[in-house]
């Protein structure tokens, strides 16, 4: 496991898996096999208008710690496909909420509840959706600053966005997890012969998303979706050009969290598993982490594609729960 300045990670636990979930496969699937999620409290549903012309709105799920404390908003971002009902997003929420966070787990555009009420989507690099959303929240959820936390595809946009350090409101720090900071060797990753369950599930799931937008996206948009013959065939045909880019690897180039690293200013997490079975851990290794004090990698052998089933829990909950203790004791 690696720290910012090469060495172990001072004060956090190494990763060890708890059994039956040995190995990345295995890890990573874990939270697909085991369906029941932590249960929360209702909360409460909150709506963001975007002001862009196409009368989207995004949706999130406040829950707030009893009794309220001083410590900043927590705001979760999922990954592909995913939605604030996701085992991960669920799990994190309640372990926030017992250490006294505020938490929103926002749905990102056209995910979860808004998938058939939007007329465009998220992708991993849409940070003025999240822009917007910080811009909107009152004083009365977030009057102590937030901190961002984003899996996967929500990792990489939630770096991306600290790395262009433009914010409306405070951001006090950042988390990711299993994010794609190198966006085309994730894609070129996933379609590796290894991955061709995995590549066929997730591509399967992303038309059935997009399907969901029928009557609200252009016919061209969706036509090229149900006919995408691999996740860069949906990228070069749809993402990028629906969202002004010339094809995929424009659409990558711009938005790979790596290149944004330098410019944040927030203390931030990063955690990532080297046996990551869809992101390769070869752009996390390729950082110059002595050269970025303000940001802790844990890099660990183990723990798979936002996996991380230890004998103790999660253990990249764990990992971000010590860290923002450290923050905000």
């Amino acid at each position: 496991m690696i720290e910012m300045n090469g060495g172990p990670a001072e004060g956090y636990p190494p990763f060890r898996a708890r059994a039956p979930w040995l190995g990345p496969h295995l890890q990573t699937i874990r939270n697909t096999l085991l369906r029941p999620a932590p249960q929360l409290p209702a909360g409460d549903v909150l709506h963001f208008p975007l002001e862009d012309s196409s009368g989207d709105r995004l949706q999130g799920r406040l829950n707030q710690p009893v009794p309220r404390t001083d410590k900043p908003l927590c705001l979760l971002l999922h990954g592909l496909t995913g939605s604030e009902d996701s085992y991960y997003m669920r799990a994190t929420a309640a372990m926030l909420l017992a250490d006294g966070f505020p938490v929103l787990r926002l749905n990102l555009r056209g995910a979860g509840p808004t998938a058939g009420h939007c007329r465009q989507r998220y992708h991993a690099g849409r940070t003025g959706d999240i822009r917007a959303v910080l811009a909107q929240l009152p004083a009365a959820i977030a009057g102590h600053g937030v901190v961002i936390i984003g899996y996967s595809l929500g990792g990489n946009a939630t770096l991306k966005l600290l790395g262009e350090a433009d914010f409306p409101l405070p951001v006090r720090a950042g988390a990711s997890i299993s994010a794609p900071i190198d966006l085309a060797a994730s894609c070129q990753h996933m379609m590796s012969p290894g991955n061709r369950f995995y590549h066929r599930w997730l591509l399967g799931k992303m038309k059935a998303e997009m399907a969901l937008a029928a009557g609200l996206v252009e016919p061209q948009w969706l036509d090229a979706a149900a006919t995408a013959a691999s996740l860069w065939d949906f990228d070069n045909r749809l993402v990028g050009p629906w969202n002004g880019w010339s094809g995929a690897a424009e659409y990558y180039a711009v938005n790979s969290a790596n290149r944004f690293l330098p410019g944040i200013t927030v203390p931030t997490l990063l955690i990532h598993a080297l046996d990551d079975p869809w992101i390769p851990g070869d752009a996390y290794q390729a950082v110059e982490w002595s050269a970025l004090p303000l940001l802790t990698p844990l890099l660990s052998p183990g723990g798979g594609h936002v996996g991380f089933h230890g004998p103790g829990g999660v253990w990249s909950d764990q990992c971000l729960r010590l860290f923002l203790r450290r923050l905000f004791a």
